[in-house]
């Protein structure tokens, strides 16, 4: 830290020319400092106020190549749009056909399995009928041979 003759501190960061900075004596927990602020100077400079150009009147040529330019702007703004409108409407349908060949597939499955389900029932149903039917027949040989048996008891009782 250097002190000046202009009352600059130099804390070797930036020059501060409205205050002063007093170093106190050393401690252990640190250093102190005395801070003094002195009220703005003015050394006759005036403040830097840039100056913003004063505003000219474009001429035709220049209103006219603007007016090109946004209408080209508007013009890829809108063939984006119906890009994006087009892919949209692309996606869509793709997710709609997937859907009905998706609804196509499952209704078929659906069908041969219920098919599956009525030739296997029809089977079933036949082979309880025919088993029925031979137990039939069979009670029916048993009963006409226990009849003859009685008769050939009762043929024989006489």
């Amino acid at each position: 830290m250097s002190h000046s003759a202009a009352g600059v501190v130099d804390l070797n960061l930036c020059i501060i020319k409205d205050m002063e900075v007093i170093e106190l004596n050393k401690r252990t927990s640190g250093q102190a400092f005395e801070v003094i602020l002195r009220p703005p100077s003015f050394d006759g400079q005036r403040d830097f106020h840039p100056t913003i150009p004063p505003r000219r009147d474009p001429s035709l040529e220049e209103i006219q190549k603007k007016l090109d330019a946004a209408e080209e702007r508007r013009k890829c703004q809108e063939a984006e749009l119906r890009k994006y409108l087009a892919e949209k409407r692309e996606h869509e349908r793709e997710v709609a056909q997937k859907a009905l060949h998706e609804h196509r597939n499952f209704i078929r499955t659906a069908k041969e399995k219920l098919e599956q389900r009525m030739e296997i029932n029809k089977e079933n149903r036949e082979a309880h009928i025919a088993a029925m039917l031979d137990r039939l027949q069979e009670k029916e040989k048993h009963a006409e041979e226990v009849r003859r048996h009685k008769e050939q008891m009762d043929l024989d009782w006489q």
